[in-house]
């Protein structure tokens, strides 16, 4: 197949996905190995956010995504009648940033580093698709495990886990690593 119609069947499986795609997928469809899917993916996603149009392709840890351009935000919402979300308090920001850089973590270590009840935001950010569930721990009770979300890397914008800040600790003076990235 030549170079303009994988390009068009990426754009196509991009758009049409709605949620990342992962490299490994879109390399297998397409029949191709994963170099030259990186390659093509890499053309295709500098061509599109190199353009003015109203369309990116970011990563989000190994998948790609068509997005709209940040610039657009106030007309894609006007047009599809999306109310603004509300800012997120200063509680929901410290539960995304314990369980960001410690994933998967149960709700209970959560709350030992805050020193506060977290069941209500984690729901919130659950059902903001900022917090998933990621399994469940092999203690008794058997508590959730929660990591974060590709719609979390999206908001920050971000492609990894990698790309946050590094942890500045007060009492050693030393930088704790980001957890693995969000698959």
């Amino acid at each position: 197949m030549e170079i303009r119609k994988i390009q068009g069947a990426i754009e196509a499986v991009l758009f049409a996905s709605g949620d990342p795609v992962s490299l490994e997928r879109l390399a297998d469809v397409l029949g191709l190995d994963r170099p030259t899917a990186e390659k093509i993916m890499r053309n295709l996603a500098d061509r599109f956010n190199n353009s003015n149009g109203g369309i990116r392709i970011v990563r989000l840890g190994d998948g790609w995504q068509m997005c709209t351009r940040p610039e657009f935000g106030g007309q894609v919402r006007a047009a599809l009648d999306m109310r603004r979300n509300m800012p997120l308090s200063q509680a929901a920001l410290e539960v995304l940033a314990v369980v960001a850089y410690n994933q998967p973590v149960t709700r209970a270590f959560v709350e030992q580093i805050r020193g506060v009840d977290c069941s209500g935001v984690f729901s919130s950010l659950t059902a903001k698709g900022l917090l998933e569930e990621r399994g469940r721990l092999e203690l008794p009770g058997r508590p959730l495990l929660y990591g974060t979300t590709s719609d979390f890397l999206r908001c920050l914008g971000i492609s990894s886990l990698q790309e946050l800040p590094p942890i500045e600790h007060e009492k050693e003076g030393e930088q704790a690593e980001p957890a693995e990235d969000v698959g």
